[in-house]
């Protein structure tokens, strides 16, 4: 447990330290999953997740989502999962969004070493009920390639970055076919049992070639529960 308090106390140190950054923004995100293997190779997943803005004073968004994940062998996943989302801001204070997401996942493991690679398509609704161009869909591909290094039966530490392009978007078309976001993650995975995990990690987000970006630096903290 003394790595574990180590790493959460660099991690904080660098929250602190993006503080002094006038042009970016800092935030913080608290995540909850279940994992229900209610058949062999099928999982139901179910994630909560509550994100902070405007140095972790100010409510950014809720999400709930629900899925199935397929495993048709342990080196591949694929998953359908549908997020019901409550963006809260000072212009509209709250914006349902609904989206659809398709990953597929593939994982190569070499000694202590996992390699794993996930493709996201995703297409998303905002304001549906409450605006004309409600129904508009918008669609993004975004890549994640992360590798995770298992240091003992219960710490997992990793890196990762995503890469996010906009496939179409009708309120931005100028846009589309284009890379606008960049995650970059350092984390770590503990495994308090055989069911529970809990994960810690820091995470930059770079935006460019759109109007009106914003760098944020971001804490997270994340527990998962896996049953079969």
């Amino acid at each position: 447990m003394t790595k574990v308090y180590l790493i959460l106390f660099i991690v904080f140190s660098l929250v602190n330290f993006t503080y002094a950054q006038p042009t970016q923004d800092v935030g913080a995100w608290f995540t909850f999953n279940i994992d229900y293997e209610f058949k062999p190779k099928l999982t139901l997943l179910v994630t909560q997740e509550l994100r902070l803005r405007e140095n972790i004073s100010a409510l950014n968004l809720t999400y709930n989502d629900v899925g199935i994940q397929y495993t048709p062998i342990k080196s591949i996943k694929t998953s359908i999962v549908y997020r019901g989302i409550q963006k809260y801001s000072w212009e509209n204070p709250v914006s349902f969004r609904h989206r659809i997401m398709w990953d597929v996942v593939l994982k190569h493991k070499f000694n202590n070493i996992v390699l794993q690679y996930r493709s996201r398509l995703q297409a998303e609704v905002k304001n549906y009920y409450t605006s004309i161009i409600g129904k508009n869909i918008e669609y993004f591909w975004r890549n994640k390639l992360a590798l995770k290094y298992e240091l003992n039966k219960r710490i997992t530490p990793y890196l990762a970055l995503e890469v996010r392009t906009q496939l179409h978007d009708p309120r931005n078309q100028f846009y589309d076919s284009e890379t606008h976001r960049l995650r970059y993650q350092l984390g770590m995975d503990y495994k308090i049992s055989q069911k529970k995990t809990i994960g810690i990690y820091y995470l930059i987000q770079d935006e460019f070639n759109l109007p009106n970006t914003q760098d944020q630096y971001i804490v997270g903290l994340e527990y998962s529960i896996t049953i079969k």
